[in-house]
């Protein structure tokens, strides 16, 4: 090969590799541009589940914005850090949350670590749960985990109107129509009014 063949591939490497390097570093940019939507859960039935999942999908159906979903004997002290909003869900028990839900969220005092330093400032929270009668406390379920959130000095979003002032929530006993799609439709607008917020917070906090 001579001398000029020999650069003129070298500059045609050296060429492709700029473009994968950019490539690379604009997909870097896009993935650390996303607000990041945590739902965390606790589910025995399903249907808190149920309803987890059609949070995450309205979240995902934000562009700019990701949602993960973990059950909350899952979630690790980095979830939290890294995620710009999250949002709890609960069966309803005798008015309340769930003991794995209660234990959760005490947790973020001293096993995660996050309420001395007021890690969670300024992110976003939400809430949503099961029931299964009408009247059993599934609002002040729902006010329960807004109480621990403000707490750690989150910014509290509903999908308000029609879909509830509280957060989003579904009645799942034997007479009732359980997860149907209106339920569904309440958890999307949850999910996706949160991940709006949380992109708007996102975006704000870098200008």
């Amino acid at each position: 090969m001579d001398k000029r063949s020999f650069l003129k591939e070298a500059g045609a490497a050296s060429l492709a590799a700029g473009v994968l390097l950019t490539s690379r570093s604009s997909q870097a940019q896009v993935a650390s541009d996303q607000a990041r939507v945590l739902i965390a859960y606790h589910s025995v039935t399903g249907n808190t589940e149920k309803m987890a999942q059609g949070v995450a999908d309205g979240a995902k159906s934000v562009a700019g914005a990701s949602a993960d979903l973990k059950r909350v004997s899952d979630v690790a002290t980095e979830d939290l850090l890294s995620a710009d909003a999250v949002i709890v869900g609960s069966p309803v028990y005798f008015g309340n949350v769930s003991g794995e839900v209660k234990t959760f969220l005490d947790n973020w005092f001293m096993k995660f670590g996050v309420f001395r330093d007021a890690k969670m400032r300024n992110k976003v929270g939400a809430a949503f749960v099961t029931g299964a009668a009408i009247s059993n406390g599934k609002e002040t379920a729902m006010q329960a985990i807004h109480a621990a959130l403000i707490m750690n000095q989150m910014v509290i979003v509903s999908a308000g109107g029609a879909f509830g002032a509280y957060g989003a929530s579904a009645t799942t006993g034997p007479d009732s129509p359980g997860i149907d799609d209106k339920k569904l439709e309440g958890a999307r607008a949850l999910g996706k009014r949160v991940a709006e917020f949380a992109a708007i917070i996102r975006r704000g906090s870098r200008t």
